[in-house]
């Protein structure tokens, strides 16, 4: 997979006035953009600006309706994955594509043409495994895989076809900072090589770390093309939303006063085949902090979700206390009259109906709570409701009173977490609040959910991105294997320790709470 890294001939692609029209929205205007062999080349902007459409158009998904594409200089036409693969490029996207039952060996294999056997997968597979330090074992089954094993499958799927051009969507947003370290050694190694990466992601730190070039999106155009290592974070945010990204004020006097939740030896088996038990975890937030759970995915931090939210339900009353009223065994609409607000992890479909409007998500989800008195509120009430979770959470929407799907995902998100808010709930818990989202609405979430401690609530974040909670959390644990690790104030954890913690090291070696 040798190429030649020099800067001196065309580029290796080249997209040259690229457009895309859906109706009257142009989601790219005129985009130009080029990549030299070997370079680390990120691609940035905020939610809806068009990075999703154009590496879609790139890899053959969509086609653009204006512009070309050159590839080493010539136009190349790329009607679908399969010529884009053909071509040279390989993608791997955010959420991954493997079957659970199959084998690290299987899913490779049945991605490749049939002329790859089984035998020669697992050959090529331990070559690519040496040669990257992607260390895996061929025959395990890939439910017992963590997500870091589980995109080391994807990155080799890819390698395995020699790719000129690797296209990575936001690589690290389910790995520990250890596993994160490991990619980016790998990826310098590729880049070495002569392997182009168009990098995607919200990191701006790990953007700096690794990346020579940057081109910044907005609304659909190129607004800058910089060095993102001569800038800093916040000027690339600003670059990004086109106003300056200011840093979430902590620092507000405020008091931590009783307990609004309290978790007693709660254990709940798997939901289903690969489902991760929750193992005697013990848990409390007072009312005035922000307590944070990090933790890989796939380790009990949605069956947690579940638990707390009274989506599934404890074996005994007091196992979940919830100011004061034990209320394990009450489902969702008890615990949210008992001043318990939740935001789920999938906000299209979970948190939000996709074909209601969104006054009709506000009345699904206020219709128990003390706001609905008699029991429901009326729709013309909703209605206004959801113009003022608009208005104060700086919701983009197409039209006055959308369906929930015709919302960015940025957006949307702001829009649930505004619902919950604004009614002042005593506690809230939130999973993964700014998931995929741009640093400007990122930055608006967290401010939110800081604010409502500081204002007297108790606030449960459970979070993949560990500068998220080191940013907003008074407290902070660990979940690993559906065990939860004591909760300690932020200021005594390190990165390396909740790394450790993730992977489970130190809960192996016994003790080492105390890093």
């Amino acid at each position: 997979m040798k190429a030649d890294v020099s800067s001196s001939g065309p580029p290796l692609v080249e997209l040259q006035g690229i457009s895309k029209r859906y109706g009257d929205v142009l989601a790219n205007d005129g985009i130009n953009l080029a990549i030299q062999p070997g370079e680390i080349h990120a691609l940035l902007g905020e939610n809806g600006a068009g990075k999703s459409t154009l590496v879609k158009i790139l890899y053959g998904v969509i086609e653009p309706s204006a512009g070309e594409i050159r590839w080493e200089g010539r136009p190349v036409t790329i009607g679908s994955p399969v010529e884009a693969r053909n071509l040279g490029l390989g993608m791997v996207f955010q959420h991954f594509s493997l079957f659970d039952e199959l084998t690290v060996a299987e899913n490779i294999a049945v991605a490749l043409s049939n002329e790859w056997s089984l035998s020669t997968v697992r050959s090529k597979l331990g070559e690519i495994s040496r040669t990257y330090g992607l260390a895996l074992d061929s025959d395990r089954a890939v439910w017992t895989l963590s997500a870091g094993e589980r995109q080391r499958i994807e990155i080799v799927r890819c390698l395995l076809q020699n790719p000129r051009l690797l296209i990575l969507d936001e690589p690290t947003s389910v790995l520990t900072p250890q596993e994160a370290e490991h990619l980016f050694t790998t990826l310098d190694r590729l880049s070495a090589e002569g392997c182009a990466i168009l990098y995607i992601s919200h990191k701006l730190e790990e953007v700096r770390r690794l990346c020579r070039s940057a081109t910044i999106l907005r609304a659909g155009r190129v607004v800058a093309t910089i060095d993102p290592r001569a800038r800093s974070a916040r000027e690339i945010a600003a670059l990004m939303v086109g106003n300056e990204v200011g840093e979430v004020r902590t620092d507000a006097p405020h008091h931590v006063l009783g307990e609004m939740l309290r978790v007693s030896h709660l254990s709940i088996p798997p939901a289903g085949l690969h489902g991760q038990a929750l193992r005697d975890i013990g848990l409390v937030a007072r009312a005035g902090e922000v307590v944070g759970i990090a933790g890989v995915a796939g380790n009990g931090q949605s069956e947690l979700f579940a638990a707390l939210s009274g989506e599934r339900l404890a074996d005994r009353p007091d196992a979940i206390v919830i100011a004061g009223q034990a209320s394990g065994t009450m489902g969702i609409d008890a615990r949210r009259r008992l001043g318990a607000a939740f935001v789920p992890e999938e906000r299209l479909g979970h948190a939000a109906a996709p074909t209601h409007r969104l006054s009709e998500n506000t009345l699904i989800s206020h219709a128990a709570t003390e706001v609905s008195r008699s029991g429901f509120i009326l729709l013309n009430a909703a209605k206004r409701l959801a113009r003022s979770i608009i208005q104060s959470f700086d919701v983009r929407t197409p039209e006055g009173d959308p369906q929930a799907r015709k919302l960015s995902g940025g957006n949307l998100q702001k829009f649930v977490i505004g619902r919950e808010i604004i009614r002042k709930p005593k506690l809230i818990i939130v999973d993964q609040p700014t998931w995929g989202v741009d640093a400007g609405a990122a930055r608006l979430i967290r401010q939110a959910l800081v604010d409502l401690a500081r204002e007297g609530s108790a606030v449960v974040v459970v979070s993949q991105d560990l500068d998220e909670l080191f940013e907003v959390a008074d407290r902070m644990a660990v979940i690993h294997q559906g065990q939860l690790s004591p909760l300690k104030p932020v200021g005594e954890w390190t990165k390396e320790a909740i790394g450790l913690e993730m992977l489970g090291v130190a809960q192996a070696q016994g003790g080492a709470h105390a890093l």
